[in-house]
């Protein structure tokens, strides 16, 4: 029997376990990256480690996701980061160079090796054929000290391209397509390894769209071939002696299949506030737009570009709208201002902000007060475009240039535009002096750390007996931006955790943060998916930092799960889901943790309900060592 592409880049650097899906393994890390917004705290993990050099083949810190300067906080930040990495042997990507997944696509990713990130859209690496993860800071941390990934063996999912996508109609449609078949939890301990005839029409950075937002189905990964297609791009990017072929085997076996016939695709959008709420474009036409947003880590690359210089050449903005450009990377700003059509889109009005992610993460650009905004990006959660009011849709390029020029929700098909070709070029614009490489030795360098970067907070070991009450309770599909808000008000505290802890379900309760104060912590119950999105593994510390002890849920996303372990929260999941309704906010509930231990589900007594249910955990006995101890830093300290 042969092997998938992922399962031979998994075997290649198993550490422990076996290919035997959902059973524990390791996996050695060639790469790591971090950004900004959570690389402060994966690199005080790492320095609390007390490790001189990072152990990869690479490390990459880019400043690219909070680039705001109206304070002291962010600029502190960026000095941490370049000190940090000049000690300890990183590489930086300055302010400026462009978007962590786009920039490592250009220049880092290659074929057949692994990268793990602290940030969940890491699998844009899939794209060249290298296997992303996204991963919390800490556990990047571990893999900068040489220390393998720790996950389930994925199942392997088949996507089997055919067919050729209809003019103006783009690869960002696929993923929408994939979303709406499989939704935001389809692809929780699943790897999505693309196939068939249909990739062949895809290039790199099309293909890395996919994979990028293949995060949004709770995907472990997504992966494409590394074929000619690959070796094309990494030749144009000076990189050929890097490209190696990577295939599944002819007689590899997958866990499932999806077949997705590229000519029978339509433009499709996402609605508020799930990525998964995916309807044909043509059942919103004629909604009036407020702001359009292009661009981010996905739909930010060169292709992209020309895409919408292309259709906005001649044209004009609509006066209702708002529209902003985010390109993904420097080499792309370069390479548009060379081919004239950087010019085109200022012509038609169209702001264009600094290479960052910007308006994605709510980092400036925000929708007025119930003001609609279509966006090319990745997420549409509640709140995270800066505020609870704005309703955010996901579409691609095109929808989004149909729209910015009608002032309402148009199929770009029906504008009369004939698309031109886009050719990738033989060689891109190559610029590296944005990277600033670390010196061989930097033991005598000190590392200046501003007011905002407070110390890891002390997280004591958790009780034989835990008990405390249930200070929310939740539904499904809650996501890290719901627990921990992303936007300008909230970014620069994530290094702050007494700050963000106040902030805890801002956009849920308000009064979440004062409450577990209060009671001197407690516990959560949630539904389906708990801990969503990203990767950001404040939405663990602050929760954890208010004394909250256990989260009783029906199900959780997999980046989420490994960073309540991190942190010493136990997670524990529902035997009987339906007790799940029998839990108010506010009911005192007691458990012993002893009895997971033997991999037997313990009593959860609800004292003020008179109630008795069973819970278990999905939790291994290592990793229930590990909460026990009170987070992964406690029990590695302690010698585990």
């Amino acid at each position: 029997m042969g092997f998938t592409i992922a399962e031979k880049i998994i075997s290649a650097h198993l550490a422990k376990g076996s290919l035997k899906r959902g059973e524990p393994i390791n996996v050695k890390i060639d790469q790591t990256l971090t950004h900004d917004v959570n690389g402060v705290m994966a690199y005080l993990e790492f320095e609390a480690m007390g490790i001189e050099r990072v152990q990869t083949e690479l490390s990459v810190s880019y400043i690219d996701h909070n680039l705001i300067q109206a304070d002291f906080r962010n600029p502190d930040d960026h000095r941490y980061l370049l000190d940090v990495a000049a000690k300890h042997g990183i590489v930086v990507s300055r302010q400026g160079n462009g978007i962590c997944h786009q920039v490592h696509l250009e220049r880092f990713d290659i074929p057949g090796k692994t990268l793990l990130g602290s940030d969940s859209h890491t699998p844009a690496a899939g794209g060249i054929g290298m296997l992303g993860l996204g991963a919390g800071g800490l556990d990047v941390a571990l893999a900068m000290a040489g220390e393998p990934f720790p996950l389930k063996m994925p199942q392997i999912v088949k996507v089997n391209l055919t067919g050729h996508l209809p003019p103006l109609v783009s690869a960002k449609n696929i993923v929408l397509e994939l979303l709406r078949r499989v939704s935001v939890k389809g692809g929780v301990n699943k790897i999505f390894e693309y196939a068939g005839p249909g990739i062949k029409t895809l290039n790199v950075a099309e293909r890395s769209i996919i994979t990028n937002m293949g995060t949004e189905t709770g995907a472990t990964s997504s992966i494409f071939p590394s074929d000619e297609i690959t070796q094309q791009w990494m030749r144009a990017q000076g990189r050929e002696d890097q490209w190696i072929p990577l295939e599944a085997d002819a007689d590899a076996v997958y866990d499932a299949v999806i077949d997705i016939n590229l000519a029978e695709i339509e433009p499709l959008i996402a609605l508020p506030h799930q990525p998964d709420k995916v309807v044909p474009l043509r059942e919103v036409e004629g909604l009036p737009v407020d702001q359009v947003v292009i661009g981010s880590c996905a739909n930010s690359s060169l292709p992209d570009i020309a895409r919408v210089a292309d259709m906005l050449k001649g044209k004009a903005v609509h006066k209702n709208v708002d529209a902003g450009l985010y390109i993904g990377s420097r080499q792309v700003y370069l390479e548009s201002v060379e081919r004239g059509i950087f010019a085109d889109i200022l012509r038609a009005g169209v702001r264009v902000f600094e290479s960052g992610c910007g308006a994605c993460n709510g980092s400036g650009f925000a929708p007025p007060t119930n003001g609609v905004s279509l966006r090319t990006t990745t997420r549409n959660f509640l709140g995270r475009c800066g505020h609870a009011t704005g309703n955010v849709y996901l579409v691609s390029p095109e929808v989004a240039v149909a729209a910015a020029m009608a002032g309402v929700i148009t199929d770009p098909r029906e504008l009369g535009i004939t698309p031109g070709e886009f050719k990738m070029p033989d060689q891109f614009l190559i610029e590296d002096n944005m990277f600033i490489y670390p010196p061989a030795n930097g033991a005598d360098i000190s590392i200046r750390r501003g007011p905002n970067i407070s110390a890891l907070p002390e997280l004591a070991a958790a009780p034989d007996i835990i008990s405390g009450k249930t200070l929310i309770k939740l539904g499904e599909d809650i996501t890290t931006d719901h627990i921990t808000p992303a936007g300008a008000n909230f970014l620069p505290l994530r290094n702050n955790t007494p700050e963000i802890s106040k902030y805890t379900f801002h956009f849920v309760d308000t009064s979440f943060a004062e409450r577990a104060k209060a009671e001197g912590g407690g516990i959560i119950v949630a539904g389906v998916n708990y801990g969503q999105g990203s990767s950001r593994e404040q939405a663990a510390l602050a929760p954890r930092y208010l004394g909250v002890s256990a989260i009783i849920a029906k199900s959780f996303a997999r980046i989420h799960l490994a960073n309540l372990v991190n942190f010493g929260i136990l997670p524990l999941v529902f035997e009987n889901e339906s007790d799940y309704s029998s839990i108010e906010q506010g009911d005192q509930l007691k458990l012993e943790f002893k009895p997971l231990f033997e991999s037997q589900a313990t009593a959860v007594v609800n004292e003020t309900k008179q109630l008795e249910f069973a819970v278990k955990t999905p939790l291994t006995h290592e990793e229930l060592e590990i909460v026990k101890s009170g987070g992964r830093l406690n029990w590695i300290k302690s010698g585990g």
